[in-house]
């Protein structure tokens, strides 16, 4: 019997081949002038239909094969833990042959990962799945989030109804076919992101907008921003293809409007930006709603890191944020995150012992690797799919602050930080990033304390008052920040405003190490200095 996923390949490939005997082109359409043109329109037409018929039957079965996965959960589970075992296990010799939970526990303690890539280009950059050891979960999450994203809006699977803007993309697996069919490998081949933009701004009734992550679209509308008359000019032009001066007039009227609403005036039958969600990627998803995207859904088909896919996301009309922890490969295990601490010493739990409310960190365990690594991702469980958790990303613990010990998670500060965002009138927060004092050497005669940079619109200057309003938001969520800051062991936070773009230089900068495949998760606190001082030499007030 032939592989799933083979079987997958070979079944929509024949149904194609099949239909093309068996059928013709309509008859009024033979020997009149045209004819040739009319064919190719009917073939294209048939092509269509059956790469959607196609795709229809490949989420349905994706979605009986999740069902009965969750269902079973812990049986699930110890299949995923067998197929890990199979791989290369190097000095491990003894996890051989056995499938035992509490044994895999016992001779594989838990390990932090790897910070070799931190050191090399001065950040965290887990980076979306790249590969083959979660091509099982990436072509689950693409075939079912493909089915809920047509049946949520229908049409945006219509031939020329999406463009992709970034050489990424958000579908974790690709789909050569019936991918190529439905539009879905928009201008295949190329890499360069200005070709991309201009191919999606030749079109004005997209329906749906791509890109690999929210960061990178936000970095395409800042760009799309500084380069307005470059791109208009290209478009009147006709390069690539034929003039269409009246549509470099249209985007040069959109752009004289303003950030708000950007992306409904330049492709007015749009309904839905699709991103694949990552680390760090909130607060630019955060901002492109409230300017550039207003008034579209987002829409993210799975949860990625560089463990591969973790969460998939089932509801497309739901508030974005909610994921599905599945029970397939990586091998996923759970541990309870106490009071803002790791609780190691309780050890792990398996997805159906997970509780609501409760928080935990992902442990995750592959084929490649074989190491149960944590990964400082932690969610927080917000209901049940059948067996297994529904939860919401929360924070990563690696992105804390700790200056004395205080060790304030990514999610509180940021929490802090909307709030004093929220009280500078007319401020909307683009991006923004924090260091330790000690790391630009900021503390000689202070105590230590925090470094913020903030990118905004609508706001060119930062009052003193505005200023403090963040060190008060701080003490506000954190009791503990608020004692050390009461005793004077930390000093109050320091605000920076930098000029638009920076952090779209900071992620070009994070891009061009040699050792990534895929664009980074967007680091929020600085450890190294040299990208610490990247953004003081760009702070404008």
């Amino acid at each position: 019997m032939l592989p799933g996923p083979l079987l997958f390949l070979l079944l929509p490939l024949s149904l194609l081949l099949l239909l093309l005997l068996l059928l013709r082109p309509p008859p009024a359409t033979l020997g009149q002038p045209g004819s040739w043109d009319a064919r190719l329109s009917w073939l294209a037409d048939l092509q269509h239909h059956v790469a959607r018929g196609v795709l229809g039957w490949a989420a349905a079965w994706q979605q009986w094969k999740l069902d009965q996965s969750t269902l079973h959960v812990g049986q699930s589970q110890q299949q995923a833990l067998a197929w890990c075992l199979q791989g290369d296990q190097g000095p491990r010799g003894p996890l051989k042959g056995s499938t035992d939970v509490s044994t895999f526990r016992n001779l594989l303690p838990l390990t932090k990962a790897s910070q070799a890539q931190e050191e090399e280009c001065g950040g965290p950059l887990l980076s979306p799945p790249q590969g083959p050891c979660c091509g099982g979960t990436s072509l689950q999450a693409t075939l079912l989030g493909l089915g809920a994203l047509n049946k949520a809006f229908p049409g945006v699977l219509a031939p020329g109804s999406t463009a992709r803007v970034t050489p990424t993309s958000p579908w974790p697996s690709p789909l050569p076919w019936p991918g190529r069919v439905l539009g879905l490998l928009s201008t295949p081949r190329v890499t360069d992101p200005r070709a991309l933009l201009l191919a999606a701004l030749r079109s004005p009734g997209l329906m749906a907008l791509e890109a690999g992550t929210a960061t990178e679209l936000l970095d395409v509308f800042l760009g799309l921003e500084a380069n307005g008359e470059e791109l208009a000019a290209a478009t009147a032009a006709g390069k690539p293809g034929v003039p269409l001066p009246g549509r470099a007039g249209e985007l040069r009227t959109a752009l004289e409007q303003g950030p708000r609403g950007l992306a409904l005036r330049l492709w007015p039958r749009l309904r839905v930006v699709v991103t694949l969600d990552a680390g760090g990627q909130a607060e630019a998803a955060a901002a492109l709603r409230a300017l550039w995207c207003q008034g579209l859904t987002f829409f993210s088909p799975a949860y990625a890191a560089s463990g591969g896919v973790l969460g998939l996301n089932l509801w497309p009309e739901q508030p974005p944020g909610l994921y599905l922890l599945p029970p397939g490969v990586p091998f996923i295990e759970l541990l309870p995150v106490k009071e803002g601490a790791e609780d190691e010493a309780a050890g792990t739990i398996l997805l159906a012992e997970a509780q609501e409310d409760k928080e935990y960190e992902l442990v995750l365990t592959d084929h490649a690797s074989l190491t149960r690594c944590r990964l400082g991702d932690v969610v927080r469980v917000v209901g049940a799919y059948n067996q297994c958790p529904v939860v919401r990303f929360t924070c990563r613990l690696g992105q804390a602050l700790s200056v004395r010990g205080e060790n304030l998670r990514e999610d509180v500060f940021q929490e802090a930080l909307g709030r004093a965002v929220g009280q500078w009138q007319g401020a909307k927060l683009v991006d923004h990033g924090c260091a330790e004092s000690s790391i630009l050497d900021s503390s000689e005669g202070s105590a230590p304390h925090y470094e913020v940079f903030v990118e905004l619109r609508g706001l060119r200057n930062l009052s003193e008052g505005n200023r403090a309003k963040l060190d008060h938001c701080l003490q506000e969520v954190s009791p503990y920040y608020k004692s050390l800051r009461f005793r004077g062991s930390v000093g109050p936070a320091q605000v920076h405003l930098v000029g638009a773009g920076a952090f779209r230089a900071l992620r070009a900068a994070l891009r061009a190490c040699p050792s990534l495949r895929a664009p980074p998760e967007m680091p929020r606190v600085l450890r190294h200095k040299h990208l610490a001082q990247f953004l003081h030499r760009r702070v404008v007030s």
